[in-house]
C-alpha cells in the first residue's frame, strides 16, 4: 500500500506549497506519470483516488489504455511525438503535452475522432535550450505556434510545458521555471486564453509551485524507482 502512503503525502505536499506560497487551494492538478510500471502498480493509484495518468511511450501505454478499461481515467501523452504516432494519440488520449511544431499540431487535429471533445494540448517549450531536448525556445516562434494552434477545431490550446535543465539549489529551479511563467504572461498578454502550466516533477514540487504550475508530473514520488 505504498503507493495509497505516496499520494496522501504528495497531495499534503501539495497543500503545504499552495499555503505557503499564497496559491490557492487544490488550485494544482497531480498528474501521475506511470511511464514504466506494471498494470498493479497503476490500479494501486487508481484505488486511492488517482485518475490521471501520463505515458511518454505510446506503445506501452495503449496496451495498459485497453486493460484498464476504465472511463473515469484521464489519459496525458507526455512523451515526444513522432508523425506516425498521432493517429493513435488523437485516438486514445485527452491530452497531449509536447506539441512542439505545425505539422504535429495539424496531423493531431486532423486525426481526433469528431465524437470526442477537442483534444487538449499545450506547447513545449525548452526554457534550458538543451540541444538534446525537443521544444520552442523563441517567443515568436512560441506565438506563432499558438496561432496557429487556435485555429484548429479538433484541439483545445490549454498552455505551456517545459522539462527543465535538472537543477540543485531551489532558486536555480524557479529561475528556470520562471522562464515558461513569462512566456505564458506574454502570450495572455496577447488575447490567448491560457490555463495550464504543466511543470515540476518529484525533484522540483515545491518551486514550481512556488513559480505558479497548475499541473504538476510526478512519477518516482507516487511509484518509487522503476
Amino acid at each position: 500500500m505504498f503507493i495509497h502512503h505516496n499520494l496522501n503525502q504528495l497531495h499534503r505536499h501539495i497543500l503545504e506549497f499552495e499555503e505557503k506560497y499564497h496559491r490557492v487551494p487544490h488550485s494544482v492538478f497531480l498528474l501521475a506519470i506511470s511511464k514504466g510500471q506494471d498494470l498493479e502498480k497503476i490500479q494501486q493509484a487508481i484505488a486511492a483516488g488517482q485518475l490521471a495518468f501520463g505515458e511518454n511511450y505510446l506503445q506501452e501505454a495503449l496496451k495498459k489504455i485497453a486493460e484498464i478499461n476504465h472511463p473515469q481515467i484521464e489519459w496525458h501523452f507526455t512523451g515526444h511525438i513522432q508523425s506516425n504516432k498521432t493517429q493513435e494519440i488523437a485516438r486514445h488520449f485527452s491530452w497531449a503535452h509536447t506539441v512542439t511544431n505545425q505539422k504535429i499540431a495539424q496531423r493531431l487535429n486532423d486525426q481526433r475522432p469528431a465524437i470526442l471533445a477537442p483534444l487538449n494540448i499545450c506547447l513545449e517549450v525548452n526554457v534550458s535550450r538543451e540541444a538534446s531536448k525537443s521544444g520552442v525556445m523563441a517567443l515568436e516562434e512560441l506565438v506563432s505556434l499558438a496561432r496557429f494552434c487556435i485555429s484548429l477545431p479538433r484541439l483545445k490550446l490549454r498552455g505551456l510545458m517545459t522539462i527543465p535543465q535538472p537543477q540543485e539549489k531551489f532558486e536555480a529551479q524557479r529561475a528556470e521555471l520562471h522562464q515558461l511563467v513569462l512566456m505564458k504572461e506574454e502570450l495572455c498578454q496577447r488575447g490567448f486564453e491560457l490555463d495550464t502550466l504543466s511543470m515540476g516533477m518529484t525533484d522540483d514540487l515545491e518551486a514550481a509551485i512556488a513559480e505558479g504550475a497548475t499541473m504538476v508530473r510526478v512519477g518516482r514520488g507516487i511509484f518509487g524507482g522503476r
